[in-house]
This record gives structure tokens, C-alpha cells and sequence, in this order.
């Protein structure tokens, strides 16, 4: 493949190294030794480091099980019976990191770092109706006396060629491999050489996870924001606890609710249409509390901050959030209509948005849809073909009168737009809230906030407005505060 040259203007900022390349550097290196495990894509990331030669340095052992009953009997039994799993290739990883570890004494290899590198892929099928994904990673040591790291990805092929998924799944091992060892000290660069020599049209990687004690002090949920600022996904989840999850995992089949919002910080405002809306969700047809999930939406525009993200701002809304037990989505989705057909792809239940007026209002602006080229009426038919229902929070005017679906004022053009759609069961008034968070907009909290004002504390949930002084959140300063004391 040769070297890679990334260039601005006439400026070469960037050489990438070819990936016979990375492999012969691992292969040199004297010290990294371990073993290779692919399940259901061929040998295809060991083929590289054998073709690079010197590879008996590097390779004690390179083998796929694709027998399930082999497979099984070398890794266990999947609860769920499943092999394109995470559990599966955590699995994989334990039990050959063991084996190194039991087969080769450490008085013979002193100065070995050992490594474990497996993946179980399932690559498009037959009838080409499924593409294809897989779990990949590597269990391995930087030093010979020192504990193991781990990183591991799910990936999602975009070809719709089995022989050009292996191809880019062998490529993208190595890539793995290499940074594992040569850039685990930048995490955020380590995760961009992943697409070496690939392109986001091939893969899309919608989850990864950094662990061990070279990336004790790594963040997941900001790795989890790297992979949809880099366009490598559209969309991130992570649960109440923080970790990242899979997306297609914990959507799959589920009724919906989703929340849009900047939760700039949260405030009661947002608190009680969740609440509010869930109720009404739940007592639609079809939809069951035990299947139900809500999700908690940042789209990427709302972390610009001057046009760069502020991963700190993104932290302080996140921990919040979580701190309310909420799953959280960052997502690349500027439109409404996108995040429903997103969703659409890991489920065909019921789904619910609740917003607020201001929000229903943009979605009838035609300067959204100008790329589409059935403009609007292209947007609405995705957006609402599907089962879906917008639960409406009402807001007050500038007079102090109350905007609901019924009386909100929409272009003259979109007039007879939203009344098909207003009128006929899509848009429902929250009815019953409490009048007082009418009074509470989240940008007005957030400059008091920051310029030190009191008051605040009362429109935020039970529990924020202490988080957000102890851990100085959103630029609250305590110096401010006793000025204006």
C-alpha cells in the first residue's frame, strides 16, 4: 500500500506508515510475543504479520474455531447462545492470555510482553439482507511486570462484499495491534489511526472501551463523544453508570422514548416532561414499562462551544444526567426525522419524542430539509410513516399566554402541514405540568450560574445544584458567590 501522505494545502502534516509496515515493526520488536484468535472472518488481521516476515518473533499461536461446538468447548457456552458477542471475545481474550501465561514461564521470556488479539465477526450473509459486525480487541502488557490493558470495538461493515470485509477487518487488526503498543499514551490519536488505510465507508465503529492501568486516567464516555466528533459513528450510548454500551444491544425491540435537549444543566423543566411524557408513553397501546427505555439525546451542534467541542461542558452535562439514572445518546443528528430512523434500525416498536414548543416549531422549517430532495414532505414521511407520537410541553408567550398544538404559529406555508399531522394524533399536549417550570429557561439558569447569583439552585432537580458547586460545574466559581454575599 505504501505510505500515506495527509496534507494542508501544500504541507505535509501527516505520514501514515503501510500496514506491511506496522506489522514488520511489531514483528522487530523483540519483546512483543502472544497469540491470534479470529472467529468468523478468516485469519485475516495474522495473515498481515505472517506476510511481513520475521513473524516467528512475534506469533506463538494463531488459530480460529469455527465449529461452534470447537468453539464451546475451547471458550464455554454463551448464556445466550450467541458467539458475536462482547462476552464471546472477553472470553477469547481470558482464556489465551491464560494459556500464554501458563505455557510460557517468565524465567525463559524475562523481558516478553505478552498479548492476546482475537475478534468474532459475522460478515454479510448470503442473501446480503444483513452486513455484517463484530467484536475486536487485544489484552496485552506495555511492561513484562506489569498488569494487562484491554481495549475492545464493535464494528459495523458498511461493504457489501464478505471477501472486501475481511480484507478491511485484517487492517484494521493491525492497525489495532500497532496502536495498542505505539500510541497507547494518546488515546484520542489512537483511536483516529484505527481508519489507516480505510475509509468511514467501509467500517463504522460504534463502541469502544479502554481498560488497565496504562488508561486508568481515560474516560470512556469521552472516547464514546471521539468516535461521533470524528465522524466514525452518528451515534454513542452510556448508561446511568457511565459505561459505554452498544447501541444496537440496548435499543433492540424496545419502545422508545426520546428526550432532546441541551441539559445545560437539567432543570425541572426537562425532569417533568420526562416524567410527564412517560406517563402518557405508557399508556399508549402496545407499549409495556418493562420494554420500554428512555433516552436522554445531545445532538453534536449543542456541544459546540465556538466552534470546537468543550469536552469539559460535555462531562458536567453527562454526570449529571447519569446521575439521575438516565441513558444518555450523543448523536450526530441535526434533524428529528434522522434520530427516528436511527432508531428504527434496532426496532419496529412503538416510539415517542417529547419536546417543547420551540422544538415542534423548527421541525416545520424547510431550511432543514433543502438537502433532501423532497424537501419537508421527504422528512415528514420518515418521521412519521413509523409509530410514532410527539408529546408536546407547552410554553408561555412573551404576554404570558400559554402555547400549546393547538394555537402554535408555524410558517404560512407549513400551515396545512402541521394541521395533518396536528390533527391527526401525532402531536399530543402534555395537559397536566407544573405551571411554575414555565418560568425556568435553562440558559438563564446557566448565567447565574456562572456570574454567581443565587436562585438558581430551586429550578434544578433534587441533588444537581449541590453536584454542580462541589465539582464546580458549568463555571460556577465560589469566589463569585462571596462577592455577592
Amino acid at each position: 500500500m505504501g505510505i500515506e501522505i495527509k496534507l494542508k494545502g501544500d504541507k505535509i502534516i501527516e505520514q501514515i506508515p503501510a500496514i506491511k509496515d506496522k506489522a514488520l515493526r511489531i514483528n522487530l520488536n523483540e519483546n512483543i510475543y502472544g497469540t491470534f484468535s479470529e472467529i468468523g472472518a478468516g485469519q485475516e488481521t495474522v495473515r498481515h504479520f505472517f506476510r511481513a516476515g520475521g513473524s516467528s518473533g512475534t506469533i506463538a499461536k494463531a488459530m480460529s474455531a469455527y465449529d461452534k461446538d470447537f468453539s464451546d468447548a475451547i471458550y464455554g457456552v454463551e448464556d445466550d447462545g450467541r458467539y458475536v458477542t462482547e462476552s464471546r471475545l472477553k472470553k477469547m481474550l481470558a482464556h489465551e492470555v491464560n494459556l500464554v501465561e501458563q505455557r510460557l514461564k517468565r524465567d525463559k521470556h524475562p523481558s516478553k510482553v505478552f498479548f492476546s488479539y482475537a475478534n468474532t465477526v459475522a460478515t454479510i450473509d448470503f442473501a446480503k439482507q444483513f452486513k455484517g459486525h463484530g467484536w475486536v480487541g487485544i489484552r496485552y502488557q506495555v511492561e513484562p511486570d506489569e498488569d494487562y490493558n484491554e481495549i475492545i470495538i464493535h464494528i459495523r461493515f458498511k461493504e457489501t462484499d464478505a471477501k472486501l470485509q475481511q480484507e478491511t477487518l485484517g487492517i484494521l487488526g493491525v492497525n489495532l495491534i500497532y496502536g495498542a503498543y505505539y500510541k497507547y499514551n494518546d488515546p484520542k490519536k489512537l483511536l483516529r489511526y484505527l481508519y489507516d488505510h480505510l475509509d468511514k465507508d467501509q467500517l463504522e465503529i460504534d463502541t469502544i472501551n479502554f481498560s488497565g492501568p496504562r488508561f486508568a486516567n481515560v474516560d470512556n464516555r469521552l472516547m464514546s463523544l471521539q468516535l461521533v466528533k470524528n465522524g466514525m459513528t452518528d451515534a454513542v450510548m452510556f448508561g446511568p453508570d457511565g459505561k459505554n454500551i452498544l447501541p444496537a444491544a440496548i435499543l433492540y425491540k424496545k419502545n422508545i422514548l426520546a428526550l432532546r435537549g441541551s441539559y445545560r444543566p437539567v432543570t425541572n423543566v426537562n425532569i417533568d416532561m420526562y416524567e410527564k411524557s412517560l406517563k402518557m408513553f405508557l399508556e399508549e397501546s402496545k407499549v409495556e414499562k418493562d420494554n420500554t427505555l428512555v433516552v436522554f439525546e445531545i445532538t453534536l451542534s449543542n456541544l459546540r462551544s465556538e466552534g470546537e467541542i468543550d469536552e469539559r461542558d460535555f462531562m458536567d452535562r453527562a454526570e449529571l444526567l447519569c446521575s439521575l439514572g438516565q441513558t444518555v445518546m450523543i448523536s450526530n443528528f441535526q434533524e428529528y426525522y434522522k434520530v427516528v430512523e436511527y432508531f428504527a434500525n434496532y426496532t419496529k416498536a412503538r416510539m415517542g419524542l417529547a419536546m417543547g414548543v420551540n422544538n415542534l416549531i423548527d421541525i416545520f422549517d424547510e431550511k432543514y430539509y433543502r438537502h433532501l430532495s423532497g424537501g419537508i414532505l421527504e422528512a415528514f414521511g420518515k418521521l412519521f410513516y413509523r409509530d410514532l407520537k410527539v408529546f408536546l410541553y407547552p410554553m408561555l408567550d412573551e404576554n404570558g399566554d400559554l402555547i400549546t398544538s393547538q394555537n402554535l404559529k408555524v410558517h404560512p406555508r407549513m400551515k396545512e402541514l402541521y394541521k395533518f399531522f396536528a390533527y391527526n394524533g401525532k402531536v399530543v399536549d402534555i395537559e397536566v405540568f407544573d405551571k411554575e417550570n414555565l418560568k425556568i429557561f435553562s440558559r438563564e439558569v446557566l448565567k447565574m450560574i456562572t456570574n454567581g447569583d443565587s436562585g438558581w439552585e430551586k429550578m434544578l432537580p433534587e441533588g444537581i445544584s449541590e453536584m454542580i458547586k462541589k465539582d464546580q460545574l458549568f463555571g460556577f466559581d465560589p469566589n463569585k458567590v462571596l462577592e455577592k454575599a
